[in-house]
């Protein structure tokens, strides 16, 4: 785990998979609760959502590798449904990467090496 603060875009970007990762699960857990179809796929990727929140927060550099993909997939989904929604959610790809990339993002999820002591 990172010792270090996260940069401000990374905070975002997290804050925004909790947001949306919280939300999702309540909006979708009546369903859940009636076993409607689908509902488990949905709690399921929402669930992921949150998770991908916390460990962009503790540095880990495999979440934003999770993100990214988090939100690909949703383009390749939306884009089974209509070119628009397919734009939209590449419209929240695109900064969603830069910020997970840039260099400062890439100081922040670099492991930090710890000096062992001989005793």
């Amino acid at each position: 785990m990172s010792s270090r603060k996260p940069p401000l875009p990374v905070v975002v970007v997290a804050l925004l998979y909790l947001a949306v990762g919280v939300l999702g699960i309540v909006y979708h857990f009546r369903s859940l609760l009636r076993w409607q179809q689908d509902s488990v796929w949905a709690v399921s990727t929402e669930f992921l959502a949150v998770v991908i929140g916390v460990f962009l927060l503790r540095g880990q550099n495999w979440a934003r590798w999770l993100a990214v993909a988090w939100m690909a997939f949703h383009v390749v989904v939306s884009a089974f449904n209509s070119l628009a929604q397919a734009a939209v959610h590449v419209a929240f790809l695109v900064p969603i990467a830069w910020s997970l990339f840039s260099p400062g993002a890439g100081r922040y999820f670099r492991p930090t090496r710890r000096l062992e002591s001989n005793q």
